[in-house]
């Protein structure tokens, strides 16, 4: 898609339906280093260029939250050298972009076990965080060392130590409560869910906020997802009908 085209594209977005929160699944580095002879690792470096541009894709047009799934709890089971790999380029990112997000008024939120990560990378998470904390603009909330399921059991065992120290009635627990349990507590649920590379599953990722989000695939490889991509999946949620169980008016 051309410059003229994409511009195009932007004009046609309606900006009374855009989606406050966008969560991606970055997927098909791997497959992308294949297809162009590369080791797997390159694809996840050429991965973070993308989320780059991503990042200032939406800053651009107004969307609140941005989440993406940057390491599940599930990635542990890969070769350790693809794992070390990663780790360094997680403390690469947050080292050499803290400061171009904080510029750029990006605010760094982390979802998942985070703190469970080589100290170096915690610490350098925590000063991510620390720095852009109270920034008003598009907030970056990274999935790190996260899992669904987890999630959810992580908030069923805060919900019963509180019940059990007297903190908490059983019977006041409700959905709204449970939410405050989670990681993403205090973001909204996200409107649309993007998944790159083919791939036609959701892989344990946000599996209570993404109830009643509208989904998006593309074969297009996360290295080559581009801000046309993005245009086209929010037009394409633009033109859907959410009526979340309920019937049209």
């Amino acid at each position: 898609m051309s410059v003229k085209e994409t511009l195009n594209n932007i004009k046609k977005l309606s900006p009374d339906k855009m989606p406050q929160h966008i969560a991606i699944i970055m997927d098909g580095n791997g497959r992308w280093a294949q297809k162009n002879g590369l080791p797997r690792i390159a694809g996840h470096w050429a991965g973070a260029e993308t989320l780059k541009s991503i990042v200032e894709s939406c800053s651009k047009l107004k969307i609140k939250v941005l989440t993406v799934f940057a390491f599940s709890t599930e990635n542990w089971k890969r070769p350790i050298e693809e794992v070390s790999s990663l780790m360094n380029l997680l403390l690469y990112y947050f080292k050499k972009e803290v400061d171009a997000l904080h510029k750029n008024n990006v605010k760094i939120v982390i979802s998942g076990n985070w703190e469970e990560l080589p100290e170096k990378i915690a610490d350098q998470i925590r000063k991510s965080m620390t720095k852009t904390q109270n920034n008003s603009g598009l907030i970056l909330n990274i999935a790190l060392n996260y899992g669904g399921r987890s999630e959810i059991l992580f908030a069923c065992k805060n919900i019963c130590t509180d019940v059990l120290n007297g903190d908490l009635c059983i019977d006041k627990i409700d959905e709204k409560l449970f939410e405050q349990y989670l990681y993403t507590y205090g973001l909204p649920d996200p409107d649309l869910l993007i998944r790159p590379s083919g791939e036609l599953r959701i892989s344990n990722f946000l599996l209570w906020q993404i109830a009643y989000s509208e989904l998006w695939f593309t074969q297009t490889y996360w290295p080559d997802f581009k801000e046309e991509d993005l245009i086209c999946a929010i037009y394409d949620y633009q033109t859907r009908e959410r009526r979340f169980g309920g019937l049209k008016k």
